[in-house]
């Protein structure tokens, strides 16, 4: 007896993700006046930018066509992720291929586009300014004051969960309800698959009190090519501007949102008390600056007076 063969639907084929938008319009007033003529993406963390720290990240997760969304006055950001012929070949002169192989990393990293944000209307706006670059391919966003430390794989697992699931996937962090009020914050339900959500629902900055829970949407997502039309009909939101919370709220509702839960170290360099951490966190963990930088701060920390000023005022020249 032969038994008729039934044809089977094959799984839908996932398309890879491979690349990367990253805002970086912002005009950084909170760091004023260092900010003034330099971009806040610019500013140094240990010995490179902070977002060199975002396109290496990027890199390292198999991300190697990266736009980057400008603005006025943000050429430095532009020059430095492409070749100074005149200093490479002074470098190369002298034979230090040390500071030769730093000055040309960031032009190597990736495939690196630039298109600047015409007016300042918002995260969502700025990610709408890649539609025609990304096209209908996902994509990921990663915001350029943001630092997930470099030793953990969060945007590789939001790749793993966007490949397996498809739809968009954000990145989450459990913070204190003291601070739900400075992020999106997202309603979750479990999946059944440790640290991955479902997201159904989202709500920018919300107070404590009309927070959906503890988890707030924090500076990576893996985004659908459809978010694209969401933002074109998305109006101005919280603050005038397009927020990209508010789209993700609409793909949302239609049970495409799925959540990674992040507990790991991340760094937000747009504050000056955060980034002041940062750079000590970062020099600490350099196996070259690390033990001399860690045991000049044990002893600066032991000497601090009772008012947290230097009971030895020739320590600030140490």
């Amino acid at each position: 007896m032969i038994v008729p063969h039934t044809p089977t639907t094959p799984p839908p084929v996932r398309t890879p993700v491979r690349k990367a938008v990253v805002p970086a319009a912002g005009l950084g007033t909170r760091f004023l006046p260092a900010t003034k003529a330099t971009p806040k993406e610019m500013l140094p963390v240990v010995d490179k930018p902070a977002i060199q720290y975002v396109v290496e990240e990027a890199a390292a997760a198999g991300l190697d066509d990266i736009l980057m969304i400008t603005g006025r006055h943000k050429r430095a950001i532009e020059d430095h992720f492409d070749h100074a012929f005149e200093l490479e070949q002074t470098l190369a002169a002298k034979g230090d291929t040390v500071r030769l192989d730093a000055v040309r990393d960031p032009a190597r990293l990736a495939d690196i586009h630039h298109i600047r944000q015409g007016d300042p209307l918002g995260l969502g706006h700025a990610v709408l300014c890649a539609r025609r670059h990304v096209g209908d391919q996902p994509f990921a966003v990663l915001l350029g004051d943001d630092l997930i430390d470099p030793r953990e794989t969060l945007l590789a697992r939001m790749l793993d969960v966007r490949d397996r699931h498809a739809g968009s996937v954000v990145a989450l962090m459990e913070v204190d309800p003291g601070q739900v009020h400075l992020y999106g914050c997202a309603a979750v339900e479990p999946t059944g698959e440790n640290g991955v959500v479902r997201v159904t629902g989202l709500v920018e900055k919300p107070a404590a009190h009309e927070a959906p829970s503890r988890y707030a949407v924090i500076g990576r997502y893996v985004l659908d090519p459809a978010v694209f039309d969401v933002l074109e009909c998305t109006p101005a939101g919280r603050g005038g501007e397009i927020q990209l919370t508010d789209a993700l709220q609409e793909l949302a509702a239609g049970g495409t949102v799925h959540g990674v839960v992040f507990d790991g170290p991340r760094y937000d360099t747009g504050d000056k008390a955060e980034y002041l951490r940062t750079v000590v966190r970062l020099a600490c963990a350099r196996p070259d600056l690390g033990p001399g930088f860690t045991a000049w701060l044990t002893a600066f920390v032991a000497g601090l007076a009772g008012d947290g000023s230097p009971a030895n005022r020739g320590d600030l020249a140490a």
